[in-house]
């Protein structure tokens, strides 16, 4: 089935007479059974629950895994769950705009001797292979958060592969729907499920998809020892999402590009980043990798300072100021006010996550703060 099908007919149950059209909320804590306890038995709800193994299902056939993928109590648990496969000793290599948890999680566990990281310019792809050499795991973004650089992927994953290096890809940006790494070789995905996925900011959920059922084998166990389970309801909240996920990306990708491309003509705005824009530096490996689209998030950089784009955030009726993307609404932030963000982010880029709004109706509540500062 095509992708935005399997939104809509994955992980449902078996079309028997009298059968539920949607798999039901299991809630439950243990499962009856007597005797030795097989490997696929479900015994204890830490091990799975029949409400994950249907959102694990969809997401599964959505990046074309081999395998059910994995979910986790949040994105950042199941990254979490993904850097421990950096032996101890080893070496991370990671981009130098990461998702912040990722580099906080990684930094941290440099600081306490666990391994080793290595910062790149992922879009830097002779910088990146030269990084691998003695390397783990190359962890990619593409795009990356908040500075939207494209990655070569092909590239990055054969040479990975080569030196024997395992490639994990956050694919939270771009969804299954617009790329799907394992089907470029990556060995691992993961995605906060909070995001796109869910898509509508009520939900904390991660997920990781394996290339391998080895691979999968050791991180169930893993999961099932460490408790980073999520809440049947929760899944089933984050499954419910997904049925939607075709029409918002649409739509919310339809969006960002208009909104980008009346940016990048405002007097106010210096820099947009959008990979959708024909003069982006990543335009031209986003439309040869990202088969569905450019994704819906934009960053901005207007010609003004931090506190004259903190003061145009905070008049905005429409656009809603707060740290996350993917969900129905528009979220816009200053990615700078947090103070762990990298020095190479400007201090006034603005990430803005474009919602399903009438995108007029966007526009109009972001004109006269940008009409403001062109005025100052």
């Amino acid at each position: 089935m095509r992708k935005d099908t399997v939104v809509v007919a994955g992980g449902r149950p078996g079309h028997e007479h009298d059968a539920p059209v949607n798999p039901p909320v299991v809630l439950t804590s243990t499962y009856r059974g007597v005797g030795e306890v097989a490997d696929t038995d479900r015994s204890y709800a830490r091990q799975t629950n029949p409400t994950w193994e249907a959102f694990e299902e969809v997401l599964a056939d959505l990046e074309e895994s081999p395998c059910p993928a994995l979910a986790y109590a949040s994105g950042l648990a199941a990254i979490t769950a993904a850097l421990t496969l950096v032996p101890v000793g080893g070496t991370l290599v990671l981009p130098r705009h990461s998702y912040q948890g990722s580099a906080q999680l990684a930094r941290a566990w440099e600081q306490r001797g666990i391994f080793t990281v290595r910062t790149v310019d992922i879009a830097d792809t002779q910088q990146t292979l030269a990084a691998l050499d003695g390397a783990d795991v190359l962890w990619v973004e593409s795009p990356t958060n908040p500075m939207l650089e494209v990655a070569d992927l092909p590239a990055l994953i054969a040479g990975a592969r080569e030196k024997g290096v395992l490639t994990c890809v956050d694919n939270t940006f771009a969804t299954p729907l617009l790329q799907r790494p394992l089907t470029l070789g990556a060995d691992l995905v993961v995605h906060s499920a909070t995001k796109y996925i869910a898509g509508h900011s009520d939900v904390l959920m991660g997920a990781v998809l394996c290339a391998t059922p080895e691979l999968r084998t050791r991180l169930h166990a893993q999961r099932t020892l460490e408790g980073a389970v999520p809440g049947p309801f929760e899944a089933w909240l984050a499954l419910r999402g997904v049925r939607t996920l075709a029409l918002r990306v649409e739509r919310s990708m339809a969006s960002a590009a208009e909104l980008a491309r009346r940016l990048e003509a405002h007097p106010a705005v210096a820099t947009v980043l959008y990979p959708g824009l024909p003069g982006d530096p990543g335009h031209g490996r986003a439309a040869a990798q990202m088969s569905g689209g450019f994704g819906s998030v934009i960053s901005v950089v207007p010609r003004a300072d931090a506190a004259a784009v903190e003061d145009l955030v905070s008049h905005l009726h429409l656009w809603t100021p707060a740290t996350s993307l993917g969900g129905v609404e528009s979220l816009i932030e200053r990615r700078r006010r947090h103070h762990d963000e990298p020095a190479s982010v400007p201090e006034s880029l603005l990430r803005l996550s474009v919602g399903i709004e009438n995108v007029e109706d966007l526009w109009e509540d972001l004109l006269p703060g940008l009409d403001a500062l062109a005025d100052r």
